[in-house]
């Protein structure tokens, strides 16, 4: 039994806030945080959008002035994540099979952090925070963007009802 309940707690976020915008990032900064590790897709913009809105820009460069690394980690294809990171200037990991260890721990390289300063943003339980709480990051979930997406995402986001029921109410769980 406590070995089950070891296994749901993969799943249970540090923190549910409702997007990118109500994450208080002095607050992790204070907190010793150093990196922050960003899913795209339905996170920072809706599923396959190409533009860079001007609130996501004017984000980046806050976490950027607070001395934040940031560094976008995508299932997605290679062409799809590096242009949009290209046009916010950021370092990427592409067809990142999350919740697979190998892109977080390349992640953490690339922005000179290790787990305990580290933070992972994303909109899925199954990719973004299992992947994080599997090396200890701090994992933070927002909700999805928008209600399009991947086919097999949708498939997964009734699985994940199950686990987290996703109401908004920015409290930390750990």
């Amino acid at each position: 039994m406590l070995a089950r309940i070891a296994k749901l707690e993969m799943l249970r976020p540090r923190l549910f806030v409702p997007s990118i915008f109500a994450i208080d990032l002095e607050g992790l900064y204070a907190d010793g945080l150093r990196g922050l590790i960003v899913d795209l897709d339905n996170t920072l913009v809706p599923w396959n959008e190409p533009a860079v809105p001007a609130a996501l820009a004017a984000w980046v460069a806050r976490a950027r002035r607070l001395s934040f690394g940031l560094c976008v980690v995508s299932n997605n294809r290679a062409p799809r994540v590096d242009a949009f990171a290209d046009q916010l200037g950021l370092p990427r990991i592409a067809e990142a099979a999350k919740p697979r260890r190998r892109a977080f721990r390349e992640a953490m390289r690339i922005m000179g952090t290790v787990a305990e300063t580290t933070a992972v943003i994303g909109d899925q339980l199954f990719t973004d925070v299992l992947g994080g709480n599997r090396l200890r990051l701090y994992t933070i979930l927002v909700l999805p963007l928008a209600e399009r997406e991947f086919w097999t995402t949708r498939w997964v986001r009734r699985l994940e009802r199950q686990f987290h029921p996703r109401r908004d109410d920015g409290r930390r769980y750990g």
